[in-house]
């Protein structure tokens, strides 16, 4: 018997949060560029963007059709989540919050809609009831639309298994927050995955030094080929069955000037 075909590599997404930021004026956007036209050049350059106007209050659906139409076929958002629904004592009281988000009008980025990040407060501590019980609110189809959701926690009590079987249950990406003084924890828990690396500085032109470049790099090839990052941080629970995956990597943070460049090199360095 002939053996199996191995699954091809999921597809590798790089970018930046948000485009408007006045210091990328003349850096990486050209100068005189108009800032209507920010979105449509950042597009041309990355093949992602976190947006973190959502985390922030509502946005309309004229606003999420113009970014669909001023972006290429293949380009992804990836949204937070509200943060009505995550900066809250009991995560499991968010469904309002959560509904009047999916009613909002992002399904009017069609298929560019990417994962959703639900950024948790430092404060909140894990609760495996509550964690549960949130997760078990987001919608995994809304408008004939598939979504997939990453849930960003900041506070250390969720270094357990506890935590990452539940994560894998509910079929949620943990997010990868490296580069940083966030717990980093790099188990695997959805069918992608998401990365927010924030260690740009000064110190270089692109932001990292090449051999770190090379080495973020060689990480998104890894996940994408199915394997993990035990070289990143040792897993918390068991491993579950290697599979390509689809990589969601986002330069924030740090010096946030920097982070074009960073993110321009990444994916000069990776497949697409």
């Amino acid at each position: 018997m002939a053996p199996a075909a191995k699954a091809p590599p999921g597809r590798i997404r790089i970018g930046i949060g948000g485009w408007v930021f006045a210091p990328w004026r003349g850096s990486f956007y050209p100068k005189g560029l108009a800032q209507k036209e920010e979105l449509v050049f950042a597009s041309r350059r990355l093949t992602a963007i976190e947006v973190n106007g959502t985390f922030y209050g509502t946005q309309s659906p004229a606003s999420f059709a113009r970014w669909h139409d001023e972006t290429p076929e293949d380009f992804v958002f990836s949204l937070k989540g509200p943060r009505f629904a995550t900066n809250r004592r009991v995560l499991a009281e968010a469904g309002p919050s959560v509904e009047r988000f999916f009613a909002s009008g992002v399904t009017e980025l069609k298929r560019k809609l990417g994962p959703i990040n639900w950024q948790l407060a430092p404060t909140k501590a894990f609760d495996a009831a509550d964690v549960d019980a949130f997760l078990g609110l987001l919608p995994k189809q809304v408008d004939g639309l598939d979504i997939r959701h990453a849930i960003e926690v900041r506070h250390e009590s969720f270094r357990t298994p506890d935590f990452i079987a539940i994560a894998r249950r509910h079929g949620v990406a943990v997010v990868i927050a490296a580069d940083s003084e966030y717990p980093q924890i790099a188990d695997l828990t959805a069918p992608f995955a998401y990365l927010r690396i924030m260690g740009t500085s000064s110190e270089h032109a692109a932001g990292y030094a090449p051999v770190a470049l090379d080495a973020w790099a060689k990480r998104a090839r890894a996940l994408a080929a199915g394997q993990g990052l035990d070289d990143l941080a040792p897993p918390i629970a068991t491993p579950g069955q290697p599979t390509p995956r689809d990589v969601f990597l986002f330069v924030i943070s740090g010096e946030k000037p920097r982070n074009p460049a960073a993110a321009m090199q990444l994916i000069a360095r990776v497949p697409g």
